[in-house]
């Protein structure tokens, strides 16, 4: 399982370049003017940030409680992703709506829209980031020994 320093890690690395792509490419999709389109995605990579770290955190735990493994088949990649994305959603959706003093449902679907990129975008991350952080399981104890 990742440590607290790793997770850190993970999370700032996430939100920089999620960051460095949003702003300018939701500026320019939501014709949102790129300060409050900047100043919308810091708002949200700050919550995204601290969801990131809980779900993350639980995920492992969960897996680790069930499989023995915090390892990730594609399946259970696919999984994160969207559990990760339908949290975020439900928690963000009422923060943009107020931010940028739009309705419920025009915030609800843009904040899908970037759901959709930030699907796309954490399946990929993680995955990179497996690749150049990869995990190093302790051994498990064999049954029966102490």
């Amino acid at each position: 399982m990742r440590g607290t320093a790793d997770r850190i890690r993970h999370v700032i690395s996430f939100e920089i370049i999620a960051l460095s792509i949003i702003t300018p490419l939701g500026a320019w999709v939501f014709g949102v003017p790129m300060v409050e389109m900047g100043a919308v995605g810091a708002g949200a990579a700050l919550i995204a940030a601290g969801w990131n770290y809980l779900f993350n955190l639980g995920f492992d735990h969960a897996l680790a409680r069930l499989r023995g493994s915090v390892r990730k088949t594609l399946g259970l990649r696919v999984l994160h992703a969207v559990l990760f994305e339908i949290g975020l959603v439900v928690v963000l959706v009422p923060f943009v709506a107020w931010f940028l003093g739009i309705g419920l449902v025009e915030a609800l679907l843009m904040d899908l829209a970037l759901a959709g990129f930030f699907l796309v975008y954490a399946f990929a991350f993680n995955w990179a980031y497996d690749a150049l952080f990869p995990l190093r399981e302790l051994p498990r104890p064999v049954a029966g020994r102490a």
